[in-house]
C-alpha cells in the first residue's frame, strides 16, 4: 500500500519561506512522478508543480514559477517544495500526489493517483 505523508506546514508571514516534505513508503519511489496541489476554501484543488521520476525536470503552475522550487531525494523517497516569497494567496491544503502512470511531470490531476493527507500553509499579510 502507497502511503503520502507530508510535513512541514504552518503559519509564516508574508515575504517569508517554508518547506514541506512527502516522504513515500509502499512504493519504489524512482518509479513515481511526484506532484504537489493545493485547494484553498471555496476552491477546486489546484496543481502547483511536479518533477518527473529522475528529478531532472520540473514543471509550475504559472502564479509560483520563480518562488518555488521542487526537489526529489530518491534515496530518502522524500519530495520537497521550496517556496519563498510567500503570498498571502498561497494560502491553501498543500497536497501532495504520486503518479505511475506518466513519466513526464505532468498537470493533470487525474493522473495522480496516490495522494498524501495534505499539511496547512497559512501566509498572513
Amino acid at each position: 500500500q502507497v502511503q503520502l505523508v507530508e510535513s512541514g506546514g504552518g503559519l509564516v508571514q508574508a515575504g517569508d519561506s517554508l518547506t514541506l516534505s512527502c516522504t513515500v513508503s509502499g512504493r519504489t519511489f524512482f518509479t513515481l512522478t511526484m506532484g504537489w496541489f493545493r485547494q484553498a476554501p471555496g476552491k477546486e484543488r489546484e496543481f502547483v508543480g511536479a518533477i518527473d521520476r529522475s528529478g531532472e525536470s520540473t514543471h509550475y503552475e504559472v502564479s509560483v514559477k520563480g518562488r518555488f522550487t521542487i526537489l526529489r531525494d530518491n534515496a530518502k523517497s522524500t519530495v520537497h517544495l521550496q517556496m519563498n516569497s510567500l503570498k498571502p494567496e498561497d494560502t491553501a491544503i498543500y497536497y501532495c500526489a504520486a503518479n505511475d502512470i506518466t513519466p513526464w511531470a505532468t498537470s493533470r490531476r487525474d493522473n495522480y493517483n496516490y495522494w498524501g493527507q495534505g499539511t496547512q500553509v497559512t501566509v498572513s499579510s
